[in-house]
């Protein structure tokens, strides 16, 4: 399963991009405002520090300024993902920025209905919000379960990005049943690397080895 950072924030993406775990980064209007940086310096910025796609979101909501908005972020750099909303006017402009071979990502899916029209509206990549659901005591990881399986029984291309992810078991269950991506705030990345039982064995080899005098430079 690919990882994907959700973030706007350079230094974080500085931090972890040599490590091997970052397949591409996401980010929204949110985190942009977040940072407060220039929306499309910021995306140059990341598109040049990370090899896969890099979700940038368009802001307007009637079809045709959306895919003005599209056609602008997609010509920032090769690896940009349009980020479209989920709505009538989003699949719409999904439809034609796919057409002309750039990769979108339809984001604020939260049903396996809408999955359907999202693939067959030639979305790269489909992002259900399975935290938000889970919020609402929802199934949100069932969500995604069912978005893979209709996809693998009509061969739909689209890729099941698992967003919204409040911590690292939802990473592990969204690879469990068979996500293409999951992105994650950094946080979650550093979370993956811990157990305790990591850290007490790692304690004691340490001791040893003191223990023994030697050093191996």
């Amino acid at each position: 399963m690919k990882l994907f950072l959700d973030t706007a924030n350079l230094d974080d993406i500085a931090a972890l991009a040599p490590t091997g775990f970052v397949d591409g980064v996401t980010t929204n209007p949110s985190l942009i405002a977040k940072s407060g940086r220039d929306m499309t310096a910021t995306i140059a910025e990341i598109c040049a520090m990370v090899d896969g796609p890099v979700s940038a979101e368009v802001t307007a909501t009637d079809a045709e300024t959306m895919l003005a908005e599209g056609r602008k972020l997609a010509a920032i750099a090769d690896n940009v993902c349009v980020k479209v909303p989920l709505t009538p006017a989003g699949l719409s402009t999904c439809k034609a920025l796919a057409d002309n071979g750039t990769m979108v990502n339809v984001t604020l899916c939260f049903s396996p209905a809408q999955a359907m029209l999202a693939a067959k509206a030639g979305a790269r990549f489909i992002s259900p919000f399975i935290g938000r659901l889970d919020d609402l005591g929802r199934d949100g990881m069932g969500l995604i379960e069912d978005i893979v399986t209709i996809y693998a029984n009509y061969d739909f291309p689209t890729e099941v990005l698992v967003a919204s992810v409040r911590g690292v078991q939802h990473v592990v269950d969204a690879a469990l049943v068979g996500a293409d991506v999951a992105t994650v705030p950094p946080a979650v990345i550093h979370a993956m690397y811990k157990h305790p039982m990591t850290d007490a064995g790692l304690e004691a080899f340490l001791k040893d080895w003191k223990d023994t005098g030697q050093s191996i430079l």
